[in-house]
């Protein structure tokens, strides 16, 4: 049995919760997300919670029943309290800046990469070595600073390029020199 798929979702007070059918609406204080789920999935909102249930136990209504209830929660989670993801710059003369709609990044390339931001996510640039990307979309926030990331991979030798904040790197020992005889 789902673990997750049974816990019931509390709707905090200040999100309206409609369900039509296999679509579900979530609206908050940040903003409104619409997601369509399986329609053999079935939701019901009882006593401000959400309860997710499934028709049977088949292998794929027991992958749905729990995506569909973490799917949920995060809806909730992103209109009430946001997501968000801190990336760092790290590297001599690496820096990040914030133009208009687009973050613009000089990381080591003889040119700027510029990054222009999706609808629904926002980036802020705190000194020249970090950025927070906060939406309440949890998937788009995620994606959005994984292709920042992409920009410039962490070099693993030299510790240098775009890291997430609370990512550990453990820098790798360099080639040994040669050993001469004598």
């Amino acid at each position: 049995m789902s673990r997750i798929g049974l816990l019931p979702i509390t709707v905090p007070q200040g999100v309206e919760v409609e369900i039509r059918g296999d679509e579900i609406r979530v609206k908050g204080d940040r903003g409104e997300l619409c997601r369509r789920f399986h329609p053999e999935i079935s939701v019901s909102l009882r006593d401000g919670q959400l309860f997710v249930a499934r028709p049977s136990n088949d292998r794929v209504h027991r992958s749905l029943h729990g995506l569909t209830r973490s799917l949920l929660a995060n809806m909730i989670q992103g209109v009430s309290k946001g997501f968000e993801r801190v990336l760092e710059v790290r590297g001599v003369g690496y820096r990040v800046q914030q133009v208009g709609d687009r973050l613009s990044f000089q990381v080591g390339y003889s040119h700027r990469v510029d990054f222009p931001l999706p609808p629904g996510v926002d980036a802020t640039v705190e000194g020249t070595d970090r950025v927070r990307i906060s939406g309440i979309d949890k998937e788009a926030v995620g994606q959005v600073a994984a292709r920042v990331r992409a920009i410039r991979k962490t070099d693993h030798y030299k510790g240098k390029g775009i890291k997430y904040a609370e990512e550990k790197l453990h820098l790798k020992p360099g080639k040994a020199g040669k050993v001469s005889k004598g």
